[in-house]
């Protein structure tokens, strides 16, 4: 069982591209694999590596189909070609809406992540205040986005080092960040940006810099707002940040303000068409203005438009390497029961409407909002991956 600088050391940097020809790839390029695997651990300020994930092979054919109660499904089954069926969900309020916070204890000295035969879990940096995101630059080293005490801080090991050997802060004073993404993209980055809960800022960056090049340049100056007032802090803070491919645009996540649309109010037919005009389909108003969605704008931070709506916390945002797909991590509303809505993995489409607040997985309405958006039910784009309902994965 190797540990992931093993993995990488013992890896071709080799892939097939799109067409067909091998490419040579960077460390740093299986570091981000890696990454897509990384959990971080706020209570304890540890990051983890999961290794060996190429342990399994993989396979075209269809997996089992979960019914019944078990497609409801929770860590254990939640795996690759498993299937649900969305008509197996449970009605809303079929059971009460459990509420069960973590508590904090102290750490038992074995006590490590489960994960799958043939992984195996490496403590690579521990003493992190709130570390929520993990990117890694072209040339390896790796960020870590620390929300709470607003800073960005950039880790580096030397090749087969199981910890790192500089461990820096890169920037800070800044406004609970969370996405963080290389611009342009491939080898030669000149700009990291950062997704502050707000903002969207960049800094001048060089291959190899432990500080900034110069001082933030702020590129978006409000990503959250209910007619000019800011709404920062209310219900979703993260925000993530990729680019597409090409660089010409840059998708930006923003969770909702509530959980189910809460304080929206009711518009007549004329006023959601003429909103609809301006803000795409299924986007949502007031309070929500411009949230539960995927924004797109050009890397400057002009042209802002909304490119998915409905999407009521799409927490974790990635760009696949081979169709230049944008994907997203949603965190699906509370309170119609345990089993209600299951979380998702979705391709996100321009100009979809992928539900919220009105409706979910397709059709489905929210009894919260029955009869309010008749117009909007077979409308709905249906997500790809379904997940345990809560679970609140973040990438």
């Amino acid at each position: 069982m190797r540990t992931a600088r093993q993995f990488i050391a013992a890896t071709p940097v080799t892939n097939v591209d799109r067409d067909g020809s091998l490419r040579r790839r960077s460390r740093g390029f299986l570091w981000a694999i890696i990454a897509a695997v990384a959990a971080t651990a706020p209570a304890t300020g540890a990051l983890l590596f999961a290794s060996q994930i190429f342990a399994q092979p993989a396979s075209d054919a269809l997996g089992e189909v979960l019914v019944g109660k078990a497609a409801l499904g929770d860590w254990r089954t939640d795996a690759p070609l498993v299937r649900r069926k969305i008509t197996e969900l449970p009605a809303p309020y079929a059971t009460r809406s459990a509420s069960n916070p973590p508590r904090l204890i102290a750490k038992p000295p074995s006590a490590a992540p489960k994960v799958p035969p043939g992984f195996q879990v490496e403590l690579f940096a521990a003493n992190l205040h709130d570390p929520r995101t993990v990117r890694v630059a072209p040339n390896g080293d790796i960020f870590v986005a620390e929300s709470e005490p607003g800073r960005v801080r950039v880790l580096r090991a030397a090749d087969g080092a199981s910890q790192p050997e500089t461990n820096e802060v890169f920037a800070s004073g800044l406004q609970e960040p969370f996405g963080v993404a290389f611009y342009p993209p491939g080898s030669d980055p000149q700009w990291i940006y950062v997704a502050n809960t707000g903002s969207v800022v960049r800094f001048p960056y060089r291959s190899g810099d432990l500080r900034p090049g110069g001082k933030p340049e702020v590129i978006v100056r409000d990503l959250a707002r209910a007619g000019g007032r800011s709404v920062q802090r209310v219900h979703h803070i993260t925000r993530d940040i990729v680019f597409s491919q090409d660089g010409r645009r840059m998708f930006v996540s923003v969770g909702s303000a509530t959980n189910d649309g809460e304080g929206m109010g009711k518009r007549d037919a004329a006023a959601i068409a003429r909103w609809e005009a301006a803000h795409g389909l299924g986007s949502a108003w007031g309070p929500e203005t411009d949230r539960a969605a995927v924004l797109v704008f050009d890397p400057d931070g002009s042209n802002q438009r909304v490119f998915a709506s409905g999407l009521r916390n799409c927490v974790g945002l990635a760009v696949h390497p081979l169709t230049g797909d944008v994907w997203c991590s949603t965190n699906e509303r509370d309170d119609l029961g345990d089993d209600l809505v299951p979380d998702f993995v979705t391709r996100v489409r321009d100009g979809a409407f992928y539900g919220w607040p009105w409706y979910y997985l397709g059709p489905n309405e929210d009894p919260r909002h029955r009869g309010e958006r008749p117009d909007l039910k077979d409308k709905v784009t249906v997500p790809d991956v379904l997940i345990q309902a809560h679970s609140a994965s973040m990438g």
